[in-house]
């Protein structure tokens, strides 16, 4: 009786580790995965869409938490608040970790950084200047404002900020409406998450900056970590608002399964390039153009009309100077033009002129990542007006051969005589019969052409031309 109690008991104290074994990887089996994004460079319409589309994954597989690897210069204002609005509506806690060293979240990403649920960042990182730029047009001073003068050195006047002051914030009134909205948003921002928003609205106001360990210090962000696992453990526990309540984070040695960008995100992101998106505006003009001209080649009229389409799209989401797209059409249209009016050369020189001024303002290029550069610029721009000069090289060359066919490019030509009368008849010249007018000719005999009067052949006998030379 003894004996087989104890026998009991030993093989439960046997089976007890493998129990114990089987319960913990049970456990980690079923612990949810966290979902890693990285976001390196310019906010745009396809970094919004490739968020929302993670966003969804995540909470369509019940995803721990959904990790926002950042590395961004900024970007364009209605990409940042589509992104925004995600965070905020999102079932899945969102974590912003602005890395690896040496990256930043300024100005859209530090919105971002605001309206995640958790904010990191890795050592050696910054965030801040989230001055919103201005999107064109000249400053316009505010109702009741004296504007202030310049000085001769071409410093401010009176209002100046002298050495060791502060300077004050740009007062014109666009500026004014576009800082006070960022302000308020931001600063809503950060009251929703419990941030530092006194900060939150100097970084708007004067583009003020902050190192990782600053920021942690001020309550800008929550923590540093110096690595994707180091942040999971480190948020382990972590208590969340999330939409439908709160939420523990179950992050501390958690799968991490990462989401990279589909084709159809890609390929919004290669469209919305400045630089690609001028080629397809130059290309889609000018195979419209030549298919205007010469109806029925069909290939460049399909090209021009797929590439110009394509052009529209990103011109319709990005930052568009459209006094610099109109510039660039007419610069187009005066490039076109020179090749069928003689003007010497000023129709050509404009329009290549008109194109580069278009092209350079083209694009709004405070809005980061997303100006044109001049490199491109002056490629398109050079590689048209070589096109240009070539093309006029060809026109030039044609014009300066001789007629192939009617006038005058008959003198010279042999033939035959197929009928002749008197002083008259028809003479075969290069397969067509025409009238001849020559004397002391018969039927078969080869003559040349020495001149044409109407339609109408002086013609003399080959012979007598041949015996001419000789002499």
């Amino acid at each position: 009786m003894t004996s087989g109690v104890a026998s009991r008991l030993l093989r439960a104290v046997l089976l007890l580790p493998g129990l114990l074994l089987v319960g913990w990887a049970a456990a980690q089996e079923a612990r949810a995965p966290v979902l890693v994004l990285t976001l390196n460079g310019p906010i745009g319409p396809a970094t919004a869409e490739y968020v929302e589309d993670g966003l969804a994954r995540a909470a369509e597989e019940g995803a721990e938490a959904l990790v926002l690897r950042m590395d961004t210069p900024g970007g364009l204002d209605d990409s940042m608040r589509d992104i925004i609005r995600g965070i905020l509506a999102s079932p899945v806690p969102v974590v912003s970790y602005v890395a690896p060293r040496g990256a930043r979240a300024a100005s859209a990403g530090t919105y971002i950084m605001y309206a995640s649920h958790v904010a990191a960042m890795a050592p050696a990182t910054n965030l801040g200047a989230a001055t919103p730029v201005q999107l064109g047009g000249s400053p316009q001073p505010l109702p009741g404002e004296p504007q202030q003068p310049e000085a001769e050195d071409g410093q401010a006047g009176d209002g100046a900020a002298g050495e060791g002051e502060e300077e004050e914030a740009p007062r014109d009134a666009m500026t004014a409406k576009a800082v006070n909205d960022a302000v308020a948003y931001i600063r809503g921002l950060a009251e929703l998450r419990g941030r530092n928003a006194e900060w939150a609205e100097q970084a708007v106001r004067e583009a003020a900056s902050l190192s990782a360990t600053r920021a942690a210090e001020m309550a800008v962000i929550d923590l540093v970590a110096p690595d994707l696992p180091a942040l999971l453990d480190t948020i382990d526990g972590r208590v969340v608002q999330v939409t439908g309540g709160e939420r523990t984070l179950r992050t501390a040695g958690a799968e991490t399964v990462r989401m990279d960008p589909d084709w159809r995100i890609r390929l919004l992101s290669l469209l919305t390039n400045p630089n690609i998106a001028l080629v397809l505006m130059t290309l889609g003009f000018y195979g419209i153009i030549f298919e205007i001209i010469n109806p029925g080649s069909i290939f460049p009229g399909v090209l021009g009309a797929i590439c110009l389409t394509l052009a529209l799209y990103a011109l319709n989401v990005l930052p568009v100077n459209w006094a610099g797209a109109a510039l660039i059409l007419l610069g187009v249209g005066f490039m076109v033009a020179e090749v069928f009016v003689s003007s010497f050369g000023v129709l050509g020189v404009g329009g290549i002129v008109a194109f580069g001024i278009g092209a350079t303002i083209l694009f709004d290029t405070d809005a980061p990542g997303f100006g044109l550069p001049m490199t491109t610029v002056i490629t398109v721009t050079s590689a048209l007006a070589l096109a240009l000069a070539a093309l006029m090289f060809l026109v030039v060359r044609v014009h300066r051969r001789p007629a192939f066919i009617g006038g005058h490019s008959m003198v010279g030509a042999s033939g035959l005589v197929e009928e002749w009368s008197g002083d008259g008849g028809l003479v075969r010249i290069r397969g067509e019969l025409w009238q001849g007018r020559g004397k002391g000719l018969a039927r078969g005999q080869r003559v040349k052409v020495v001149d044409i009067n109407g339609l109408t052949l002086d013609v003399e006998p080959l012979d007598q031309e041949q015996a001419r030379k000789g002499e």
